[in-house]
């Protein structure tokens, strides 16, 4: 990519070199207004080559420490420059050719020669703007743009120069004295359209310097966006464009309850859907917390936690005598000692019933999060505490099989872990409290065992 930009812009450099230096030479030899307006229209046309053959250097370079969002932007205060100096060219041509036309008479010689470097003028300047309009187009280069708008403007202005080259011609040999002006009128038509040219290009290079969103795309973003999954909101959305790079700052709001990595999750496909709008955009997407409709008393009791970096399970909500009672388990770190844990826990309770005022009471049973390892001292192979364990699952009908039964010592105490296979069709509610019935009449049955962990299956699964 960056060898073509660079190819390109240099031998629009050297074009436009060779043909300022012939419309010179002409445009002195034949006195001719216009073809003195074209060389300096060419001229002009040469720095803002120059100038691009730069820009497209600086901008392909890597952002770094001092530009952050990369060199893009030289290739818009390029255009801009090249805006400046097709203007100040205007204001020359509109000042001589009024000269020429009220003050004072110049007598032109239009010659084979002058009709000749107009015409070659012309073919180059064709050549330049539809090689320098592919590869702008290719990689989406407002500079390269800039210089094809150009020479493109040029094609049309020198055909004007040349219709008043002939008309002058045309007056002497019939004797029509008023198309002696026919030059210098040609060269307010080039005037005009430099005018008209430098305000369409003016408008996109300050509109990119001022990051002036593209039109329509800020709409066609949201709309991209609002069909991602799991979005309760677009926030804001922003865009400002370096070069042929865009940058894209977006704020969502999700459910406060979302994990860290579903709020990951859904910021790349909000990147995604940015991208399908405005193809290798530079994304970056901020995600504020939202308390959802759909939220329920539970929802809001976990928020807190959540909101204090901390998980709560088994959260229960009582009805009693109209006045709401909550019951939760709370997991601190086990090397917190009980008056930092309790202190905790009162904050937390605090929090939650400022953010769900219907709470009239909360009861937190501390649970301590494991922060070491634990090492297995054996694995206990005692057949007759296996058998009993096996008898007590069969008390509870909704437990078809229980398989894997696994004893453990670890620091003198026995943990217990087992599959039990339950029907696909019972609710998880149901198999949850089983579950809890099962571990209690374990315990019963052998008081030295310590922990059970059940796991729960669905009778599919033990069927494959």
């Amino acid at each position: 990519m960056r060898a073509e930009k660079r190819a390109v812009a240099g031998n629009s450099v050297l074009v436009a070199l060779a043909i300022t230096i012939l419309k010179i030479l002409v445009g002195v030899s034949t006195s001719s207004l216009g073809i003195l307006s074209e060389a300096a229209h060419s001229g002009l046309d040469l720095v803002a080559a120059t100038i691009t053959l730069f820009s497209v250097r600086v901008s392909d370079k890597p952002a770094d420490a001092e530009h952050q969002y990369g060199h893009g932007k030289v290739e818009n205060f390029s255009a801009f420059v090249q805006t400046g100096l097709l203007l100040l060219t205007c204001v020359w041509i509109v000042r001589e050719s009024i000269h020429r036309l009220f003050f004072h008479y110049v007598d032109i010689e239009p010659s084979a020669i002058a009709f000749a470097v107009m015409f070659a003028s012309m073919a180059a300047d064709f050549w330049r703007s539809r090689t320098l309009r592919r590869i702008a187009a290719k990689y989406d280069s407002q500079a390269l743009e800039a210089d094809a708008l150009h020479f493109s403007t040029d094609v049309w202005s020198s055909g004007v120069v040349v219709v008043g080259l002939a008309l002058v011609l045309v007056g002497r040999a019939r004797g029509i004295t008023w198309l002696r002006d026919a030059d210098a009128i040609a060269a307010l038509f080039v005037a005009g359209v430099v005018v008209y040219v430098s305000g369409r290009l003016g408008r996109r290079t300050i509109d990119a310097l001022l990051d002036a969103a593209p039109k329509g795309v800020r709409g066609k973003i949201i709309q991209a966006v609002s069909k991602v999954d799991g979005l309760l909101e677009v926030d804001r959305v922003r865009i400002r464009r370096a070069g042929n790079r865009y940058f894209a700052d977006l704020s969502i709001g999700l459910a406060r309850n979302v994990t860290f990595q579903r709020s990951e999750q859904v910021a790349d496909s909000v990147t995604a859907a940015v991208q399908s709008v405005l193809p290798n955009a530079d994304v970056m997407v901020r995600s504020v917390p939202r308390a959802a409709f759909s939220e329920n008393i539970f929802d809001r009791v976990r928020a807190v936690a959540m909101r204090n970096n901390v998980n709560v399970h088994d959260v229960s909500v009582q009805d009693v005598d109209g006045r709401l009672h909550v019951e939760q388990h709370l997991e601190l770190d086990e090397r917190l000692l009980l008056k930092d844990a309790h202190d905790k826990v009162t904050q937390l309770e605090a929090q939650i019933q400022e953010d769900v005022p219907e709470i009239n009471s909360i009861l937190t049973h501390i649970e301590s999060e494991p922060a070491t390892i634990e090492t297995s001292e054996e694995i206990v192979r005692d057949a007759n505490l296996e058998e009993r364990l096996k008898k007590v699952s069969t008390e509870f009908p909704e437990v078809l099989d229980m398989h894997d039964l696994e004893i453990k010592r670890i620091r003198g105490r026995l943990y217990v872990s087992c599959h039990c296979t339950f029907s696909d069709e019972l609710p998880l509610s149901r198999v949850h409290d089983v579950s809890t019935e099962l571990e209690i009449r374990f315990k019963q049955e052998s008081p030295e065992i310590f922990r059970v962990l059940i796991h729960p299956e669905p009778q599919t699964d033990n069927r494959r």
